[in-house]
């Protein structure tokens, strides 16, 4: 395949309610799908406000905090802020996002309807100090693993991504071997001739498969760029591979429970054909149960 040729579909969440077959096949075999238009309106905005709070106070000052992530800036050299973990337990507009009918349909027909939510985290490219963030795949997992449904990162965009702050991925990499990827991570220097940059608006979505290599250039004078991921796993790999205990499984399915009913509760949503969630065999839930919390520290539930 010529990188440069790929035809990447057009998928909006204005006119859908899922993504299709044909879509889904894209994905599967490229390794990320664009969707347009998911948060509009009162929900980006609500969206954006939240996650400018956050922003701000781990910003102002470096909050000590496990939760709040730091790197070197490419400018200055000091302490800028990188990343913000476990978002969806801060924010209860975050809370409803997870809720979101179209993505959670979509992922259903990607991963099966015993889909767990995993990570929720959001990543920032502060202003005017872009750092890099070099080719990389988000995880390695067990070879089996790819025969049970891809786990994929949602990336909710809540600032334009230009080619200067953008996200460039590899199509298809997400199908080469550990070996050809640690080679492809090894060569000097932010090279692009075999990727293809991904622009984005703010209430746009990537879906992005946690083996597809992507990354970013360091963007020198970039306006702030923010972005939430919320990361998906079919039950299925989860029972049989981990990372997680069961019990982790089980709280995450009660707490996605929870956020679909608090979306309904919005009153941006009363338009919306709610999702329901169905779990079946092993991972159905006969009564829901309100979480105690929506922070289950990872480290906490990783299998010894």
């Amino acid at each position: 395949m010529t990188v440069s040729k790929i035809s990447i579909p057009h998928v909006d969440a204005l006119t859908q309610e899922s993504i299709t077959d044909d879509q889904a096949q894209f994905f599967l075999d490229n390794g990320f799908l664009v969707v347009r238009n998911v948060l509009q309106d009162v929900e980006l905005k609500q969206v954006q406000d939240e996650m400018t709070v956050l922003y701000q106070r781990g910003a102002s000052q470096v909050v000590d905090h496990p939760d709040y992530m730091y790197g070197k800036g490419s400018l200055s050299g000091k302490d800028v802020l990188r990343r913000i973990e476990y978002v969806i337990d801060k924010s209860d507009v975050m809370k409803a996002l997870l809720g979101h009918p179209f993505i959670l349909r979509s992922v259903e027909k990607l991963q099966g309807q015993n889909f767990v939510p995993t990570w929720d985290s959001m990543v920032l490219k502060a202003p005017n100090e872009g750092v890099i963030v070099e080719w990389h795949r988000d995880a390695e997992v067990p070879e089996q693993c790819t025969d049970s449904g891809p786990i994929f990162n949602v990336d909710f965009y809540l600032d334009e991504a230009d080619l200067q702050t953008c996200l460039w991925v590899i199509p298809g990499s997400n199908k080469w071997s550990k070996e050809q990827s640690i080679a492809r991570c090894s060569r000097p220097g932010f090279y692009t001739d075999d990727a293809v940059p991904v622009p984005m608006q703010p209430g746009d979505v990537i879906f992005h498969n946690i083996l597809l290599l992507h990354g970013s250039p360091s963007g020198q004078g970039n306006p702030l760029r923010r972005t939430v991921y919320y990361e998906f796993r079919p039950g299925e790999i989860e029972m049989e591979f981990g990372p997680h205990t069961l019990e982790y499984i089980a709280l995450k399915q009660h707490m996605l429970f929870d956020c679909i009913e608090r979306r309904k509760q919005t009153a941006y949503t009363a338009a919306e054909n709610a999702y329901t969630y169905t779990p079946d065999g092993a991972f159905a839930i006969h009564e829901a149960k309100k979480p105690d919390t929506y922070r289950y520290p990872h480290q906490s539930f990783f299998r010894k």
